[in-house]
């Protein structure tokens, strides 16, 4: 089975509006509200590939119910932490062709409830073969805790796929215990590293090469519609995809990481790993609705992905 943690989840709300006035009021016609968090879309993801999955975190309140409610919809296993606080909204603003974000920041969460997810985390491994971790931390929980996730799990020899960034990712990659995967985008990779990072293949190696990233089997950086650059052991690749019709990109990066857990479940040779990520990620933006691909049109897309072993 492959776990799927998502520590703050929300529900998204889209509202599309032709044009969008301030200072005034909006009537929005059609309203998407979605089970929401990244870590949701991964499971919600890997659900549609119909692999073993189990989404999990902390949640609460009415807003936790209503996530609850939306993943039995969707027959996705889940089992959460739940707490007495309100879990978050996540509103989008779709207008003029811009989409205006206000993100709720979501529950504090006591030191107490922290704890008690390690030890409900420690219990859910047994039957665990990955897990992905995915987003951004709720409050009150110290930097480092997805390296205490990350303890528990190499203890228990279950290997962790962390997508996360800023100072949660850091933390985890400064200690001993490293993720088996992580996938920065270009930004993500130089906040981590403090300078500026060029997208070519010779400063990309040598950004990959850094000691902080040692001991990490797979780095997948996510360039968008360039592909991604990666680092597999001590092999690069340079992964091109297709052009395509880009529909909704919002959760595209949480598909990847669905394609790439996926493929490390089945045990994938590097090239379909790669291939599976890739695939996942360009059927998210072709679809309306965030963390959905159309299974149907995988095998035309996967055949179109392009990975180039470089010297």
């Amino acid at each position: 089975m492959i776990l799927a943690v998502t520590m703050n989840p929300s529900v998204d709300i889209s509202y599309p509006i032709d044009r969008f006035k301030v200072d005034d009021v909006n009537r929005v016609g059609t309203v998407r509200k979605t089970a929401g968090g990244k870590g949701l879309n991964v499971a919600r993801v890997i659900a549609q590939m119909e692999e073993e999955v189990l989404a999990t975190g902390v949640l609460g309140g009415t807003i936790g119910d209503y996530i609850v409610q939306e993943l039995n919809k969707s027959h996705i296993p889940n089992d959460f932490l739940k707490i007495e606080k309100e879990s978050r909204n996540c509103i989008a603003i779709l207008h003029e062709g811009m989409q205006t974000e206000i993100l709720e920041s979501g529950p504090m969460l006591s030191k107490e409830e922290g704890t008690a997810f390690l030890e409900k985390y420690k219990g859910m491994l047994a039957n665990t073969s990955l897990v992905t971790i995915s987003g951004s931390l709720p409050q009150g929980l110290a930097a480092n805790y997805y390296h205490q996730i990350l303890e528990i799990s190499h203890k228990k020899g279950v290997p962790v796929v962390v997508d996360s960034s800023g100072e949660s990712l850091k933390q985890v990659l400064l200690n001993a215990e490293k993720p088996f995967a992580i996938k920065p985008n270009i930004a993500e990779l130089s906040q981590l590293l403090g300078t500026e990072v060029e997208v070519g293949i010779m400063d990309l190696k040598h950004a990959l090469n850094n000691k902080l990233f040692t001991g990490i089997e797979w780095i997948i950086v996510s360039m968008g519609g360039e592909g991604a650059f990666v680092r597999h052991a001590v092999d690069f690749y340079r992964v091109t995809i297709p052009k395509i019709d880009v529909v909704n990109p919002v959760g595209s990066g949480d598909a990847t990481v669905a394609g790439l857990a996926v493929a490390l479940y089945r045990n994938q040779t590097t090239q379909t790993v790669l291939k599976m990520a890739m695939t996942t990620g360009m059927l998210n933006t072709m679809e309306a609705r965030t963390g959905y691909i159309n299974m149907n049109k995988f095998k035309q897309y996967f055949d179109s992905v392009k990975v180039e072993k470089l010297d």
